[in-house]
């Protein structure tokens, strides 16, 4: 790993937060890297807008199309079960 070029302030409590995730022999550079990769992989909004408008309307006339057979299907066991209890 090359020399540091500049240095950078932290506040003792941010210094706290990184020793706490510092691994065995992780430089505090590592760790920020590595904490810094883990911010960006999970990001709730990194998935919204990628569909056109086109693969959305077909994902939700798949999901409404799904919504109604398993409606259908409800129905239909609790009308099987109301005829067995008739019997």
């Amino acid at each position: 790993m090359a020399t540091a070029d500049e240095q950078i302030r932290v506040s003792d409590r941010v210094k706290r937060i990184l020793d706490r995730r510092r691994h065995e022999g992780e430089s505090y550079n590592d760790v920020l890297e590595r904490v810094l990769d883990e911010d960006n992989e999970g990001d709730f909004y990194d998935g919204f807008g990628r569909w056109s408008d086109d693969q959305a309307e077909r994902v939700r006339e798949q999901r409404e199309q799904a919504k109604e057979k398993r409606k259908a299907r409800m129905r239909r066991l609790a009308g099987d079960a109301g005829e067995d209890a008739d019997a």
